[in-house]
Order: structure tokens, then sequence, then C-alpha cells
């Protein structure tokens, strides 16, 4: 694993996802952060999307992982901070082309739409793919919207 600690956040519709992801990657020996939620109750993934993405944009976590429904509310959301990429990911290649290519720091799962095993394969792959760089690297650095 590129690292050894990670943090979660889903809303209502990711939680059960949510908690298989946290207890897997706890029994790989990782560091899991658990922003919420802590039940099943209807939450806005905005409530849980942009917490996530302050910690990964102000570096205190390298990578994150963030799930609802689609996956696109809360992919939507943690992509408006600066530092984030992240990358809504269905499968496996995906995954992987969102790390080599884009430097994704973010997996958005669409917890409706994928299996647990699906997702934990997803996240083995995010979290050992490492970022290609040369020519990928000029097109990241126009990402950022400057003032």
């Amino acid at each position: 694993m590129i690292t050894d600690k990670i943090i979660i956040a889903s809303d209502h519709a990711g939680y059960r996802l949510k908690l298989d992801i946290v207890n897997y990657l706890k029994t790989k020996g990782m560091s899991v952060t658990d922003l919420g939620p802590d039940t099943e109750k209807v939450v806005d993934y905005p409530d849980y999307g942009h917490p996530l993405a302050e910690v990964i944009d102000n570096g205190e976590f390298m990578f994150g992982i963030s799930i609802c429904g689609s996956g696109n509310g809360i992919s939507m959301t943690v992509n408006k901070h600066q530092g984030v990429r992240a990358a809504l990911c269905w499968n496996e290649e995906i995954a992987r082309l969102a790390r080599y290519h884009n430097d994704a720091n973010i997996c958005s799962l669409p917890a409706r739409f994928i299996d647990t095993q699906t997702a934990f394969r997803i996240i083995d792959i995010f979290l050992n793919t490492g970022f290609e760089g040369g020519r990928h690297l000029q097109r990241i650095k126009k990402i950022p919207i400057k003032s």
C-alpha cells in the first residue's frame, strides 16, 4: 500500500458499504478514520464530503474514500476543493487509471451499483497504484483554478 492511513466518509446510501470497507482495511493493518455517518438515517452527502475533502486538501491525509448511492454527488462535492482529485470508480480499470494517469487522491464509490467484493478490489488497486507522472503531470497542474 502507498499509505497506511486513510479517511472515509459516506452518506446514508453508502453507510453499509462504508462499514464493510472500514473493517476490510483494518484487517489489512491500515489506520482508518471514519467521518460518518454513524447510522443509515438520511443525511446530506455534502455534510460528510466537505470535511473529508478539507483534510485531503490540507495534507492531513494522502488518500480518502467517499461513498454515496451513485458516487456522483459526493464526488462533485469533494472536487470543489482545490487540492482534491476525486475519481468515480466503478471498476478496477477505472481505479487504476485514476491513480496512474490522474493522481486521484479520493476514490469515490457508487454504493448502489457495485458489490462489496468489487469495492474491495477497486480500493486495493487505488491504494497500490502509483502516479505515472510525465506527460500527465502537466495536465494535473492545470486542474486547480487560480484566483
